[in-house]
């Protein structure tokens, strides 16, 4: 029974890390395609100009795949995990500097867009950096 236990447990951990990141995956890509689908309806209630959004929209379908890539790998390797919760950590802080800096003449409603969205990136980083340090444990790593 102990053998069972511990073998799930070792299973789990990796599976956690790998959820986060295919979710976190569909998420940044379906968020892309948002953007560029939205570009033009959104850029006045926002006041994010298309310059901005269809880059980002771009970007951020690349991001989703390269994410389910990793996730999708035997084994993820823990650079390329921890590559994924700097990048959504620096992210997370970007959008917020960006939110309140003044270099996008953001309405109301775009600053709490960027905020929410800043929430949601940082909220995966949490995820994958707790699925990463479990996995690591568990692996003796």
């Amino acid at each position: 029974m102990s053998t069972v236990f511990r073998e799930h447990t070792e299973l789990a951990a990796p599976d956690r890390l790998r959820l986060a990141l295919r979710v976190d995956g569909w998420a940044t890509g379906a968020f892309g395609v948002i953007m560029l689908a939205g570009a033009m309806p959104l850029r006045d209630p926002l006041g994010l100009p298309t310059t901005w959004s269809i880059p980002f929209g771009v970007a951020m379908i690349g991001g989703g795949l390269a994410l389910l890539l990793i996730a999708g790998y035997p084994a993820i390797s823990s650079r390329h995990a921890a590559a994924v919760v700097a990048v959504n950590s620096a992210s997370a802080v970007g959008m917020t500097v960006l939110a309140f800096s003044g270099l996008i003449e953001l309405t109301g409603l775009g600053v709490i867009f960027l905020l929410i969205g800043a929430l949601i990136v940082a909220g995966f980083a949490g995820a994958e950096y707790l699925g990463l340090r479990q996995a690591g444990a568990t692996m003796g790593g």
